[in-house]
């Protein structure tokens, strides 16, 4: 694709990814599926406590950092989980599970309130994002053609 502006040319061309190498792909650590539990759980971390946000975006912001630095070789496991249409399905499914919860409680004529109640659903949401992140990663490492074995998560 071509575009002119000015009388200069520039052209875009797409390049291509390198094939992924068994070898170069690490699974993920254990505390990027606890990260993103917590995340999970946000909702109902932030009803317990309102200002827990703060920690939660501090959180955020060294997930970031740590994730530029120490994913430097997991950088094409974590492209592989992202361009697959399994890990947006995970994202939808875990806000339609939490719509779907508070839709039904509606339904009965109750709601999640209270401390007891937001710390089961912070613990089921965290439960549920960790599960169905680590299931995402087996699947890829399935697809990628490398070992079960390889894809249990190991300490960094």
């Amino acid at each position: 694709m071509a575009i002119s502006q000015l009388g200069s040319t520039f052209t875009f061309k797409r390049t291509a990814q390198p094939p992924l190498e068994p070898g170069e792909i690490k699974p993920l650590s254990p505390w990027f599926f606890a990260f993103e539990g917590l995340m999970g759980a946000a909702f109902d971390i932030v009803k317990l406590h309102p200002d827990a946000w703060m920690a939660l975006v501090a959180l955020g912001l060294v997930n970031m950092t740590v994730g530029f630095t120490v994913f430097g070789r997991r950088r094409k496991l974590l492209r592989a989980m992202l361009k697959n249409g399994r890990s947006r399905k995970i994202l939808v499914g875990l806000i339609a599970l939490r719509v779907g919860v508070h839709a039904a409680l509606a339904a009965l004529g109750t709601q999640v309130e209270g401390t007891a109640g937001h710390l089961a659903m912070a613990v089921a949401m965290t439960g549920t994002t960790v599960a169905l992140l680590w299931y995402d990663q087996r699947v890829t490492f399935r697809a990628l053609g490398l070992a079960p074995a390889a894809a249990e998560p190991r300490h960094v």
